[in-house]
């Protein structure tokens, strides 16, 4: 038989000794075929595979369990014929063992895997602080939390050094450092129970309440991490929060009973309607008279008084919402003050529109590099409302004679007072807000507005005889006014 030119093209049908040559004239027929085979005659099981599109590579295809198994090896650009002869040789002594390279193949790169996600995992143990968790903590659980839980969390893990707007305080003062604040930067992998033990041991000697608020806020953060993917290896077993030392070095709550007797009520009456802040002053008042929460007296708007069904509104942390009587004395109060904005104890000022008035407060903001306020109401607050009063009644209580009581204090005195009328329970718990403890409190009785007034009107009748303050009830308070 004659011997093939070098320019003649391979024949598929039979095997040869590859050669660069033979490679760049291997071509595939474009109108019947996908892709054509060249064999090795050197290296049992290596072929040169082209496709209809020109495309060249080796590949080592032999039998195993009379299956066909069939391997690419590489481009022929990137690998030389000797290269492919080796590596063919090397298969094909694997096939003999009885392994499938195909499979070996798909274990490495399984392996590679798992070590990839071990090293991702060892390097997210690495990065991931307790602030990092506590900021995925706060954002998914922010819908399931209300308004002062969810500030609360803020507040423990602020990092302080903001401006301080604290009444009364340095223009240069600073806010401090929440008791979390320290925990905050540490790896969350490193918050063990030594540690915590030793945070509670700090705190507890500085400001102890603030801190059990804190630890009680850790626990339950901690707990939460426990049962995420991302962060239960991180933590042990057991809640590190959850130690008894750290439990002892914050101390028990002591039993807080600061409280107006009947006695004092003259007295503290007497000083607290001198408060030349008629907003503070009417504050107060409302806030012994109703026994409602600091909280939700300050954010009464005009709109949640009812005053045709006399009614208020109160936003309450354990139901959402009360509504609770509006009093007599109480609508007096309420009415005297001026309705300058949405809130019912605005902070809100009228300003001198004279010309002098003007220009001088446009001077004295120019020198402050800060806008002269527009309009003639000028807000002391951000929100237009006024904060807690404790500085105005600590001084009212200083002057009447009594000692440490506080604003939540007055919310306990309305309980304590109401004892003296033996006012059901269920009704001072009713308009206090206060959770239902008993099964027929929380599923059976929801006492009407009017009958929570009949019980509410005498238990004010009684406090203002007591405290000696006049009043006619017979007289309709003031229509609620927009003051301009």
């Amino acid at each position: 038989m004659a011997r093939p030119k070098k320019t003649d093209l391979p024949d598929t049908t039979q095997a040869i000794e590859l050669t660069a040559g033979a490679i760049e004239r291997l071509t595939c027929r474009t109108d019947t075929k996908a892709q054509a085979f060249l064999r090795d005659t050197k290296a049992p099981g290596l072929r040169v595979r082209v496709t209809n599109t020109g495309a060249k590579s080796y590949v080592f295809e032999a039998k195993l369990n009379r299956q066909t198994i069939r391997r690419t090896i590489g481009d022929v650009r990137a690998w030389s014929i000797e290269q492919a002869r080796t590596e063919a040789r090397r298969l094909a002594v694997v096939l003999d063992g009885g392994q499938d390279p195909r499979e070996i193949e798909r274990q490495q790169q399984a392996e590679q895997a798992a070590a990839a996600q071990s090293a991702s995992v060892a390097a997210l143990r690495e990065s991931v602080t307790v602030g990092t968790a506590w900021a995925a903590y706060l954002t998914e659980r922010r819908p399931f939390w209300g308004d002062l839980h969810y500030r609360d969390h803020i507040i423990k893990a602020s990092p302080g050094g903001e401006p301080s707007k604290r009444r009364g305080a340095d223009k240069d003062a600073k806010t401090q450092p929440g008791p979390l604040a320290a925990l905050m930067p540490l790896k969350l992998k490193d918050l063990e129970q030594a540690t915590i033990e030793a945070w509670a041991a700090r705190e507890g000697k500085t400001r102890p309440s603030s801190a059990r608020l804190a630890w009680r806020l850790l626990t339950v953060f901690l707990t939460w991490c426990t049962e995420q993917a991302d962060y239960a290896d991180m933590l042990p077993a057991k809640n590190p929060a959850k130690s008894k030392k750290a439990r002892e070095a914050l101390g028990k709550a002591g039993v807080k009973s600061d409280v107006l007797t009947r006695e004092q009520l003259p007295a503290w009456f007497t000083q607290v309607r001198q408060i030349q802040n008629p907003g503070i002053a009417a504050a107060l008042q409302v806030m012994l008279l109703t026994g409602a929460r600091p909280g939700e007296v300050m954010g009464l708007r005009w709109k949640d008084l009812n005053t045709q069904w006399k009614g208020i509104n109160m936003r309450d942390k354990i139901e959402g919402t009360r509504e609770i009587p509006l009093t007599p004395y109480v609508a007096s109060l309420l009415a005297a003050l001026p309705r300058r904005n949405e809130w019912v104890f605005s902070s809100a000022y009228a300003l001198d529109m004279s010309e002098h008035n003007v220009k001088r407060r446009a001077t004295k903001a120019a020198n402050r590099g800060i806008d002269a306020p527009e309009g003639n109401m000028k807000n002391r607050s951000a929100e237009g409302r006024l904060t807690e009063p404790n500085t105005p009644h600590t001084r009212a209580c200083k002057a009447a004679g009594i000692d440490e009581l506080t604003l939540h204090g007055l919310r306990r005195s309305f309980a304590s007072l109401t004892e003296w009328l033996e006012i059901p329970a269920g009704v001072v718990a009713q308009i206090q807000g206060h959770k239902p403890s008993a099964t027929a409190e929380k599923h059976y009785k929801r006492r009407p507005l009017d009958l929570l007034r009949l019980h509410h009107e005498r238990i004010e009748i009684w406090i203002l005889e007591q405290a000696e303050v006049s009043f006619d009830r017979k007289i309709e308070p003031t229509k609620l006014a927009l003051v301009a």
